[in-house]
């Protein structure tokens, strides 16, 4: 018998179906299907990730900076726990001339990575202004306590993703839909993240209803950002 698949779980009560989903107050997932990578080489970058992890569905990698340089460390988020179970079968396996430590590891590992990296982003350069940056003492435990502004950050899109698919997928809200930006790395190749704008913070936090929706097949993952982030994306891109 095929196992249940705990991120589309339902039950057949009296009461008729009952979908498991994310904002409805049903059970979360068992487990949260992320691992993190050691020993890395220093110009690894998520392309090099997804080919290590070829055949398997990756909705987000996360390189882990430590004071602006690459610690040869990431978190890697799959589709469901069983594509984990398949990840860890390539713990020291080769990246180059580099084998690579593949581990379990928690949700909040990942959540405080993501913090980590937008704290240190909003102190890192100072030649922006506009709204004030985090304090880098400042660690959340989860998005909920995260601070919000109009703009969210998506991570774990498509690389193929288009404008009218973002638009398509914030349909119920009010963004503005020049203030969206692909980010995308100097070569010009997407990185599956990208950043909104919407017409009001409310309506930002609203939008978080979206997070880890699909788009295509693609488990999306929404964190509010700020200006001075999505700015800096677009700078990068453009370089």
């Amino acid at each position: 018998m095929m196992e249940p698949n705990p991120y589309f779980a339902v039950s057949s009560s009296a009461s008729g179906f009952q979908p498991y989903g994310y904002g409805g107050g049903f059970p979360p997932p068992p487990s949260f299907p992320v691992v993190r990578l050691r020993g890395l080489p220093f110009n690894c970058t998520d392309i090099d990730i997804c080919k290590f992890f070829a055949g398997l569905d990756i909705v987000d990698v996360l390189l882990v900076n430590k004071n602006g340089r690459f610690s040869g460390e990431a978190f890697v988020v799959f589709a469901g726990p069983i594509q984990v179970e398949f990840a860890l079968q390539r713990d020291r396996q080769n990246m180059g001339r580099r084998y690579v430590e593949v581990f379990r590891c928690k949700r909040q590992d990942y959540y405080n990575a993501v913090a980590s990296e937008v704290n240190y982003e909003g102190i890192y350069d100072n030649d922006f202004h506009g709204s004030p940056p985090p304090s880098r003492a400042k660690r959340y435990n989860d998005k909920d306590q995260m601070e919000h502004t109009e703009i969210l950050k998506m991570r774990g899109l498509p690389f193929s993703v288009k404008k009218s698919e973002i638009v398509q997928f914030f349909k119920d809200y009010k963004i503005i839909e020049d203030k969206i930006h692909i980010a995308c790395r100097p070569d010009g190749k997407a990185t599956g993240e990208a950043y909104v704008e919407f017409v009001s913070v409310e309506e930002a936090k609203r939008a978080m209803c979206k997070d880890k929706m699909t788009i295509g097949s693609r488990y999306v993952e929404l964190f509010p950002s700020t200006p001075d982030e999505a700015r800096r994306a677009e700078s990068r891109s453009r370089q």
